[in-house]
Formats: structure tokens, sequence, C-alpha cells
């Protein structure tokens, strides 16, 4: 039994002495990742914060590190690693005072989601892409706000809420724009509904009822076509989709 416990023993010497960092502490591993995310070298500073935690795993430096390190993966442009950094910080700290960055920074992971290669190429809009990221970014905004009224970071994520909002209803608008091109009304007539039902303050509320016009005259459904354009005459007298119609025989729809 001797001679394997000198083995391990002279083991253990060469891996401290090929580390450099094998005598530092929590503190010297948490000022190095920060000094590292300062000179924008992040793939580093997540080395020392994962580290720092494996050695340190108590102590306020390694719940730091926990949600540095998702700002460091949020910065790499690693999203879903930065999101499952700040779920496990969440659930391991649920009353952490830090929380409120926490949900803020899930929202900005979202918000700020790549397109990927070929949403750079077609210059794709944010109104045109997969709604996934948007709704998960609003729901972390939400969660802000709701639990920490008071937090420093709550005004910012109103901001982004509102954005997210008229984001959300002019992709649901795109979609039912798409359905009308290709003939498909009922489709079309239920996204348009669906953006009026959840996002009722949107700009993109008046198309969302022009679109419901056509798309019930073009099914035959005079009166849900007729109670969708009152209403739209009621909110929108002046939009812009009433021109043509006049004096006109043909209906204003007919005319778009």
């Amino acid at each position: 039994m001797v001679l394997p416990l000198l083995l391990l023993s002279a083991c253990g010497l060469f891996q401290d002495k090929d580390d450099p960092t094998s005598d530092w502490s929590a503190k010297r591993f948490y000022d190095e990742a920060k000094d590292e995310m300062t000179s924008g070298n992040y793939e580093q500073a997540i080395k020392y914060f994962e580290t720092l935690e494996s050695r340190y795993p108590y102590g306020v430096f390694s719940q730091q590190a926990q949600i540095e390190s998702a700002y460091a993966y949020f910065k790499q442009g690693e999203s879903a690693s930065a999101v499952a950094a700040i779920d496990r910080f969440l659930k391991l700290h649920p009353n952490h005072p830090n929380n409120d960055y926490a949900y803020y920074l899930k929202g900005l992971v979202h918000f700020n989601e790549d397109l990927g290669l070929l949403g750079r190429i077609t210059s794709q809009d944010f109104t045109e892409r997969d709604s996934k990221a948007a709704r998960d970014s609003f729901d972390a905004f939400k969660e802000l706000v709701q639990r920490f009224p008071a937090s420093k970071y709550t005004s910012d994520a109103l901001a982004r809420m509102k954005y997210l909002v008229n984001a959300l209803a002019s992709g649901e608008v795109h979609v039912a724009r798409w359905y009308m091109r290709r003939g498909a009304y009922v489709a079309a007539a239920n996204r348009a509904q669906f953006a009026l039902q959840n996002y009722p303050e949107s700009p993109a509320t008046e198309e969302a009822l022009f679109l419901m016009v056509k798309a019930y005259d073009a099914l035959g459904m005079n009166k849900l076509r007729d109670d969708a354009e009152r209403v739209m005459r009621k909110n929108f007298p002046k939009s812009i989709y009433f021109a043509g119609g006049g004096t006109e025989k043909r209906p204003w729809w007919k005319f778009w």
C-alpha cells in the first residue's frame, strides 16, 4: 500500500508544479477573471470562474463567479451556455440579492440572440424570425419587473418589453400576410386575430384588422367581415387602408 500512496503523492506534486494557479485563493481567481473580462478575453475569464467554482464551491466569490460566467458566455456569443448558467444560479440562490440582474441578463441574452449566418446574409427583419427568443426575452423581463419593481434594471426592461410586444405583434401580422398571399384565409384570419387578442395596444393592430376584413371577405363570412370593419373604422377612422373606397362601387378592401 505504500508504493501506490507514494505515486499518488508524486502525481500531486507534479500537478501542482505544472499549474501556476495551484496556490491561488478564491479572491485571486475572481480578480484575475475580472481582469480578463475587462480585456475582452471572455474565454479565459470563463475558465478562471469555472476553476474558482470547482476549487472553492462555497462562499461569496463562488456565487458571484456563477453569474459573472453567465455574462462572459453572453459576451462570447454562447447564448445557450449563458442561459444555462443563469438558470443554475437562480435555482441555487433563489434569494440572492443579485437575482434582479440575473433576470435582466437572461432577458438580454434572448433579446440579442444572434440570427446566425443566414440571417446576417439576408438582413432578415426582427419581426420575420421565429418569435421564441422574443417571447423568452419578454418573459424574463416580465419576471424582473414583477418581482423587483424598484430594481435599477426595471426601467430598461420595461422599454424593451414594449419593443418586444410591438415586434411580436408585427411578427404575427407578417405570418398572417404570408398566409393571405397563399390563399390560406382561415390561417390568416386566425393569426391576425391572435395578434389583436394578445397585443391589442401595438401599432400592428391596424393591419391585423385589415387582414381580418380581407380574409373573412375571401371566405364569404360577411358578418365577421363587417364586424372587423366596424372595429377598424372605430379605432382607425383615418386608416391608410380605407384609401380607394370613397364613392366607388367596389368595397375599399377590394382595392388591396
